[in-house]
């Protein structure tokens, strides 16, 4: 066998695989001895098939399939031993294909299309500065998130006069501009939730209602959210784009969930029995959560602008017409117009998962099985402590995060999540942290602004 490799641009190669039938006789010999012995065709026993007439009727099937492997071992081996750094996998050039007779005299030759992976080195230093900010939990925030808990513990009443947390149950009908009912209109037991209405004017007629009082709104202006109005009105989300009048809303009854008592029973539920005892135990735990999701918030905005620096920093050239070749031989319903669309953010992922990869190889860090399993049982914990705060025992937590690897998908997920964590972990390591305290708000306009 004869594998050669010749440079056509500075990131794309073409290999050529030579394969003589000395190369694969012994092979195919073998395969169809192999086969004989385990065939069952009408007039032999088994075992019993001649050679020969399972090369006469599978001969050409078994060469296509003995050829087919060696070709993508010899490929696998042949760029693992080149030690070369490749984007995608291998493309066989199909216009250099030739005509084979496939008679086991055939010398086979097949190129291959490489698009390699650039050479380069991470340059980070003490002289990269970034902006780690603190964010302190503010009164109003940790008001809102006492309440919430409050309310999630406790218990339900049905006040005279609704306030603007309730939740009314009502009767919705679609009216006309004149207040007469639309002909085949919606009508329907509504329930509107007042904590979701967005629009601070009908949330204002909304509050101070009591049983049997009527007003009319815009339900869509009030939620600004189709999924939100389709479950208030009990219809289809469909249906909700076609709803171009105002409600008459006849209030049925009113509900509140009264919030919980800060007593020890109420602490105890959602800590650990006796581990807080007290009004200001209770708020400083809130506000160690509080600010623990506001590290995570500030550590995400670190290192997204870690990540647009390091890109800015290294213009990393990639074989692109090469690489969309590939997206297209892989993808066969990606059609040009979306490749078109993607293929930048796909280059910039990629030319940081180059970097990434480059950081890990340099500085010699692995990532473990138990690297995994933590950050997964840390993921579910945070999933758990969206609605409660009480920690889940430990082997419980251990049980759900292996099943929850079990899935590959999530698993893969998972494992780049830690590859990442460890990324920017030595990145940080390098770099000069310069750190700020900020607002809350202040902190979410800049993100989003």
């Amino acid at each position: 066998m004869n594998i050669t490799q010749e440079k056509t641009g500075n990131l794309t190669a073409v290999v050529k695989i030579k394969i003589a039938p000395t190369d694969y006789s012994e092979k195919i010999e073998k395969a169809i001895k192999d086969q004989a012995k385990k065939a069952q065709l009408p007039g032999f026993r088994k075992g019993m098939v001649p050679a020969a007439h399972i090369k006469r009727m599978y001969g050409k099937s078994i060469l296509v399939e003995e050829i087919n492997t060696l070709l993508s071992d010899s490929l696998s081996n042949y760029i693992a031993e080149q030690k070369l750094e490749i984007l995608g996998q291998p493309l066989p050039l199909l216009d250099n294909a030739k005509d084979f007779k496939w008679d086991n005299t055939d010398e086979f030759e097949f190129d291959y299309e490489l698009g390699l992976a650039p050479s380069f080195d991470v340059n980070i230093s003490s002289k990269d500065k970034f902006t780690q900010y603190v964010i302190k939990a503010d009164e109003e925030t940790l008001d809102k998130r006492i309440k919430s808990i409050r309310r999630s513990y406790g218990k339900m009443s049905n006040p005279e006069v609704s306030e603007e947390s309730d939740v009314l149950y009502a009767s919705a009908t679609q009216v006309n501009a004149d207040g007469t009912d639309v002909e085949g209109g919606i009508s329907s037991t509504a329930t509107l939730r007042l904590d979701l209405v967005k629009d601070k004017a009908i949330a204002k007629t909304l509050t101070g209602l009591k049983k049997d009082d009527e007003v009319t709104i815009d339900i869509k202006k009030a939620f600004d959210d189709v999924a939100v109005v389709a479950k208030a009105l009990n219809i289809p989300e469909e249906d909700v784009a076609a709803i171009t009048d105002q409600f008459k809303v006849v209030v049925k009854n009113v509900n509140r969930l009264e919030e919980s008592d800060l007593n020890q029973e109420f602490y105890d539920k959602i800590f650990r029995a006796g581990l807080v005892t007290d009004e200001a135990g209770f708020k400083a735990k809130i506000t160690e959560e509080v600010e623990d999701i506001f590290t995570q918030d500030a550590d995400r905005k670190l290192s997204n602008d870690i990540y647009e620096q390091l890109l800015s920093n290294h213009k990393l050239e990639l074989p692109d017409e090469f690489l969309r070749r590939w997206l297209k031989a892989t993808n066969e319903k990606l059609s040009d117009e979306e490749l078109a669309e993607g293929y930048d953010d796909f280059a910039k992922n990629l030319k940081w998962t180059l970097i990434e990869n480059k950081i890990m190889k340099d500085n010699n860090i692995e990532i473990k099985y138990e690297d995994v399993v933590k950050a997964a049982k840390a993921k579910l914990d945070a999933q758990f402590k969206m609605y409660s705060p009480s920690p889940l025992p430990e082997d419980q937590l251990a049980q759900y995060a292996g099943q929850f690897l079990q899935e590959k998908e999530n698993a893969n997920r998972m494992f780049e999540e830690v590859k990442a964590l460890k990324t920017f972990e030595q990145i940080k390591s390098v770099v000069t942290l310069d750190q700020k305290d900020i607002d809350y708000d202040k902190f979410v306009a800049l993100t989003t602004g």
